[in-house]
């Protein structure tokens, strides 16, 4: 796979371009939409008698969450957590964007580095990591890396000793509904001491992170976080260090119907970086969104496989082809341990809403409908209960906000095969990516999306 290309634009910034040839990409036609491709998808599909399972992710949608961060943030450079979903063509789109990378492994630095991705774009962002990527990390350049205990101190004295360092620290996550930090994260009653042991050690500690917790519900929880991290840069300088950087994070959802607005998360961020890291501080944020960016540029298509009508031997109605009262069994190629796995080890996205593919009449009698995944395991269940018209093998079912924690996760349990990737994007979205006048693209864009 060749790496990507660059367009240098006029203020001297440098914007990759995509090459849909090189990572697959579908570049819609004009009025063509994604419910369009899905549907012309599903035919093609239909004509060679194949069923698989398939998503399509929408890069469009990606862009205009670029574009939003850019307005909303513009202090906050975003480091794309790759954890969250590593499909290619999404990774090649956040390089095009020219965001950093929030890496876990030396398998996703290496990922990086295959597209392209400079070192000093990557944040080694774990507090727990092998001694041997560790090493692997430094001896590809990845410097940035964080740290929450005096051990993980001891580990990279040992392998990279010339790390630029940036300390975890523990904040009130209560308000989130993935909790982290019970596992990650530095007290703030041991913040000195972890800091007097790197000086002690020689190692150079650059800044602060923290972590609200995923699908944070309490905007004020990044204030707190912020005015904490602000404690530690200040133990820090007395200590002799030059702090400069503050990583804020995830927990932004990616989806518009989430109880709270990215706006409102922005504007508490904003005012609490004013306050503890104005801009004449010197010190650079960045953050560390993953399904910010993803989480609804997916949509999930599954094929009815199998059918079970359950009838109630107590109620004779029940019986009776058309009844109300019968309830209805569906199994469809994807589940739980697939691309719906997000059901079981997600906290932050526990409900799913499968809808038709094909349009339904108002007029449509509505039974009670569970839906089942394909394994033969009996957890494997996609919905307990929804009021759909009866359907008939070989129907699809679409469901949306499907591209976090997800695809990412998924397994071929029982052998059934996983989800296909399809990445599409607009003609108008690509050409904006490749003009050279990047800054004056953005703007465009982001005027006819809002």
């Amino acid at each position: 796979m060749e790496e990507n290309t660059a367009v240098v634009t006029t203020d001297g910034s440098v914007m990759h371009a995509l090459a849909p040839e090189h990572c697959d990409i579908d570049i819609l036609h004009k009025g063509q939409t994604i419910n369009d491709f899905i549907e012309d998808k599903i035919k093609e599909l239909g004509s060679v008698e194949s069923e698989e399972p398939f998503c399509v992710a929408n890069l469009d949608s990606v862009f205009k969450k670029h574009l939003r961060w850019l307005t909303e943030l513009p202090r906050v450079k975003p480091f794309y957590a790759v954890k969250c979903n590593n499909t290619a063509a999404v990774l090649r789109m956040m390089s095009a964007l020219d965001t950093g990378f929030d890496c876990a492994s030396k398998g996703e630095i290496q990922l990086a580095l295959s597209l392209g991705v400079t070192p000093d774009k990557i944040i080694y962002a774990h507090t727990t990591k092998p001694l041997s990527h560790i090493k692997y990390a430094c001896a590809h350049g990845v410097d940035m890396m964080t740290f929450d205990s005096e051990d993980e101190l001891l580990k990279i004295s040992l392998c990279h000793a010339k790390a630029k360092l940036v300390l975890r620290i523990a904040v009130d996550d209560s308000k989130s509904l993935l909790r982290l930090n019970s596992k990650f994260g530095a007290r703030l009653v041991s913040v000195g001491k972890l800091l007097e042991r790197a000086r002690e050690l020689g190692l150079e500690v650059i800044g602060v992170s923290f972590h609200v917790g995923s699908g944070c519900t309490g905007s004020l929880a990044f204030k707190q976080a912020i005015a904490d991290a602000r404690r530690v840069f200040d133990i820090a300088n007395l200590l002799g260090f030059q702090m400069t950087l503050l990583d804020i994070g995830g927990g932004f959802s990616g989806r518009d119907d989430f109880q709270v607005k990215f706006e409102e998360f922005s504007e508490v961020i904003n005012g609490a970086l004013d306050e503890f890291f104005p801009p004449d501080s010197g010190v650079q944020i960045i953050a560390e969104p993953g399904r910010y960016y993803v989480e609804s540029a997916f949509t999930l298509a599954a094929n009815v496989i199998a059918k079970r009508v359950i009838l109630d031997d107590t109620d004779e109605r029940s019986a009776e082809e058309n009844s109300p009262d019968r309830m209805m069994m569906y199994y469809i190629n994807d589940g739980v341990y697939g691309s719906l796995n997000c059901l079981i080890n997600d906290a932050a996205h526990t409900k799913v809403e499968p809808y038709l593919q094909r349009a339904v009449e108002s007029s449509e009698q509505r039974y009670c409908s569970v839906i089942w995944g394909p394994t033969c395991d009996s957890i494997d269940k996609v919905t307990d209960s929804c009021w759909i018209p009866e359907l008939h093998v070989g129907d699809w079912f679409l469901i949306d906000n499907m591209g976090a924690y997800s695809v990412a996760l998924s397994s071929d349990f029982n052998g059934f095969e996983k989800a296909h990737i399809y990445p599409v994007m607009t003609a108008e979205t690509w050409h904006a990516l490749h003009r050279p006048d990047e800054s004056y693209a953005l703007k465009s864009v982001y005027k006819s999306c809002i």
